[in-house]
């Protein structure tokens, strides 16, 4: 794979036409597996896809040559699993909310709040649960926390909702959080970003269900 790689076409912004104009980290991952040359392949969760794409578009050309050996673990990642939407959501959210600007910390909490009643939802656990990174995430910002919770209280989104408007939103907003937050190196956590929601997905999708207990004979 890492021969194959190192022919490739280099990675830049946007959509590219064929592989001769360059690709971004989606098209680079339907041509590796195969797949009709395309940003959206069917080899990876829509979701994922968005974020990878996101990342790709939003770092700089000097750091963007470091996501190529990312791609690889992209493929294969795809699942209707509406668990999978939430957690990309929550990583993105927790991710981005400590570092972004006041002006974006409520939606980012709210998006927070969504993704663990989600899960909770899916789960069938008692509805505020909040794991730890949530947790310290929403500590960071008291106010934009305090905020979410009654707008939260007030609102509840459905499945359909969750999967078609507040997941993506939340994995827009906080891309752009993390970009325009006043840190040193926001090339360095968006691939952390990226990376953990990869090792994420890869948890969700790939882990094999228990097997069940042999049965036993008198």
């Amino acid at each position: 794979m890492d021969n194959q790689l190192d022919h490739m076409p280099v990675l830049s912004r946007g959509r590219h036409r064929n592989p001769k104009r360059g690709a971004c980290f989606m098209e680079l991952a339907s041509y590796l597996a195969g797949e009709r040359w395309s940003d959206h392949p069917a080899c990876t969760h829509p979701l994922l896809a968005a974020l990878a794409r996101l990342v790709n578009d939003n770092t700089s050309d000097e750091s963007r040559a470091k996501l190529v050996r990312l791609v690889p673990s992209i493929i294969g990642l795809a699942s209707d699993d509406l668990r999978v939407d939430a957690q990309i959501a929550l990583r993105c959210a927790t991710t981005a909310l400590p570092v972004a600007a006041a002006e974006r910390q409520l939606a980012l909490a709210v998006s927070v709040l969504a993704a663990e009643e989600m899960l909770a939802r899916l789960d069938g656990a008692p509805s505020g649960r909040l794991g730890e990174l949530s947790r310290r995430a929403m500590e960071a910002v008291p106010h934009a926390a305090d905020q979410a919770r009654r707008f939260s209280r007030a609102a509840r989104i459905t499945e359909k909702g969750f999967r078609r408007y507040a997941a993506p939103n939340a994995v827009q907003l906080s891309v752009v959080g993390i970009v325009q937050a006043c840190i040193a190196e926001p090339d360095v956590l968006l691939r952390r970003l990226l990376e953990e929601a990869i090792d994420d997905c890869i948890a969700l999708i790939r882990t094999p269900e228990p097997a069940a207990p042999a049965p036993v004979h008198a």
